[in-house]
């Protein structure tokens, strides 16, 4: 009865990754009983160590296929055993849990028509030997067959006759460095496809301002607490409704995971949605708490919110809390302050019938409005210092930062990066700040030239980039 050919566990490391200095561990598979390869005739070729193991059919290199293996010598010659995995098509060979599939693994081309028996032994070591060199054995007259073993995935190969110790030992090094290159160009192609797939995901999951016929300036910066992340589960957002009232609100749900930040994504869309169908205050608060419930993990996951909606003459504004930080305001020509927040409500998701008092606030004729997550004033105030940077050093560093004129984009982009460099590094939590400000002088500059008379064009109107009013993505 057929002995079937174990799959040896494989590592997720690179055989060519894990040697020991120069050392060389080299796995040969040969039904030779004379032993043509030897070690000390490599070592001194090499200079270096070369420790040789011997393996007589596929199902000793089974067991000998080690971690420490960096090259395979296999002779294509070889026989298959009837029954094996190896005797089978490539094609039908079945993925085992304990194989890691190497990079590039599921593109290997198949055999060329009437090669794949000649190449079944090869195929079989490619699959249970992903991420290991591997070099082929065939007879001087078989060149045809070699190199189609190496467009299936061999490193390279060599002739019988030509097993001098020198020419072995260097083909042994050069196969390990061209897998090792392999694999390296292999991971840096899947870098650059994951940077795409998350450049889609940021036009698609970030918000674009609806902004188009109001006066107001708008400003934003996002970055993630988790590594490598796109998004948190801190949310923004911002719109203009028909009546010409501009309606923003910023969030943070409490957690930093995934499932937390595509939470984040459908408060933020159901937030819209129900803005510009006409809810706002404790109506729409109230609803978008059904959909937290709906939506969430657990009911001990919960979510603050500020919501403000400015009049469309723009100098006052509706101001709601659920259990987040007050937003600062700056006029013209006076210190940013917080606006009051004694009358906020709970968070949302914590309580089922709470309630969400909206407050009319003055803005006045020329300001900035600052909202921004809790991820902004929870750093630490130096490295390795328990003292938080809280509200008020906030608002002492975006005084000193307006007294140094900047405003607008300059302004978040100063405020994050002081934030992070009095932490002493980067911050664990998520960062989501924006800003709204209306500027008289500029809203007056726009509409002299508005009422000036241009140059009359019969060509269409260049539709707008669709980024213009999209805020950039802050990371590290």
């Amino acid at each position: 009865m057929p002995v079937p050919v174990p799959v040896p566990q494989q590592r997720d490391v690179p055989a060519a990754e894990t040697s020991h200095g120069g050392d060389l561990t080299v796995l040969v598979i040969e039904d030779d009983p004379a032993g043509s390869i030897t070690g000390p005739e490599l070592s001194a070729a090499a200079g270096t160590r070369v420790r040789i193991r011997t393996a007589r059919n596929l199902t000793e290199a089974g067991r000998l296929l080690t971690d420490d293996v960096d090259c395979i010598l296999l002779d294509l010659s070889l026989p298959v055993p009837a029954g094996s995995a190896a005797a089978a098509p490539t094609a039908a060979a079945p993925a085992t849990a304990s194989t890691t599939a190497a990079p590039g693994a599921e593109h290997r081309p198949e055999p060329a028509p009437g090669r794949a028996d000649e190449l079944a032994v090869l195929t079989h070591v490619l699959r249970i030997a992903p991420l290991h060199a591997v070099l082929v054995l065939t007879a001087q007259d078989d060149t045809e067959l070699a190199a189609e073993a190496v467009r299936v995935g061999a490193q390279d190969y060599l002739f019988r006759g030509e097993l001098d110790a020198r020419v072995l030992s260097r083909a042994i090094r050069y196969a390990v460095e061209r897998k090792r290159a392999d694999i390296a160009q292999h991971q840096l192609t899947e870098s650059g496809l994951r940077a795409q797939e998350n450049a889609r995901l940021e036009r698609g999951l970030l918000p674009t301002p609806l902004l188009e016929g109001s006066d107001l300036s708008f400003a934003a910066r996002y970055r993630p607490g988790r590594s490598r992340a796109l998004l948190g589960g801190d949310f923004y957002d911002t719109v203009r409704t028909p009546d010409g009232t501009v309606h923003a609100m910023i969030g943070d749900v409490c957690g930093h995971g995934p499932d937390e930040a595509a939470l984040g994504v459908e408060l933020r869309i159901a937030w819209r949605a129900l803005t510009l169908a006409g809810l706002c205050g404790d109506q729409l608060l109230s609803t978008l708490q059904q959909v937290l419930e709906h939506e969430r993990q657990s009911e001990e996951i919960f979510a603050t919110l500020c919501t403000v909606d400015i009049a469309p003459d723009g100098r006052r504004a509706g101001l709601c809390l659920a259990g987040h930080p007050a937003p600062l305001l700056a006029r013209h020509g006076r210190p940013a302050r917080l606006l009051p927040y004694e009358d906020g409500g709970p968070a949302l998701g914590l309580l089922p019938r709470a309630r969400w008092p909206r407050r009319q606030v003055e803005l006045g004729g020329e300001w900035s409005l600052m909202m921004y997550t809790d991820g902004l004033i929870e750093g630490r105030v130096g490295a390795g210092s328990s003292q938080r940077l809280g509200q008020d050093g906030m608002v002492a560093m975006v005084n000193s930062r307006l007294e140094q004129g900047l405003t607008g984009e300059d302004l978040l982009e100063a405020a994050v990066a002081e934030v992070r460099e009095l932490n002493g590094g980067e911050l664990t939590d998520d960062v989501a700040v924006l800003l709204l400000g209306r500027d008289p002088e500029r809203i007056r500059r726009r509409g002299r030239s508005a009422s000036r008379p241009g140059p009359v064009s019969t060509a269409p109107a260049a539709a707008p980039a669709a980024s213009a009013q999209r805020p950039p993505l802050y990371g590290p």
